[in-house]
């Protein structure tokens, strides 16, 4: 098993920054791609943004310019730069890893959450 730790969530106000992390922790894995997905109340869960282990990245457009992803291979673990946040950015902050458990099987895990709120 692969387990997520997420940290660095918060209340902040309009034009605000936050860092998000997320740790992952196991035996024996490796891990491809980690990401950040987001959900408010009353809305579907989106992706926000993910890298793979090769650094190549994808924001969604509703935040490019704004959050920025990145990554330490060696700490397995990933960042989520979180600039002139809106109060639409408000929402439950989850990761998500994937990768593979040596010698071969995948896996998929996610964190528990942490709660952004953006106040106007």
């Amino acid at each position: 098993q692969v387990q997520l730790v997420e940290s660095g969530g918060g209340l902040v106000q309009t034009g605000g920054s936050l860092t998000l992390s997320c740790a992952a922790s196991g035996s024996n894995f490796r891990i491809n791609v980690m990401g950040w997905f987001r959900q408010a109340p009353g809305k579907q869960r989106e992706l926000v943004a993910i890298i793979t282990s090769g650094g190549w990245t994808t924001i969604a457009d509703s935040v490019k310019g704004r959050f920025t992803i990145s990554g330490d291979n060696a700490k397995n673990t990933v960042y989520l730069q979180m600039n002139s946040l809106k109060p639409e950015d408000t929402a439950v902050y989850s990761c998500n890893a994937a990768g593979v458990i040596l010698p071969g099987r995948t896996f998929g895990s996610w964190g528990q959450g942490t709660q952004v709120t953006v106040s106007s």
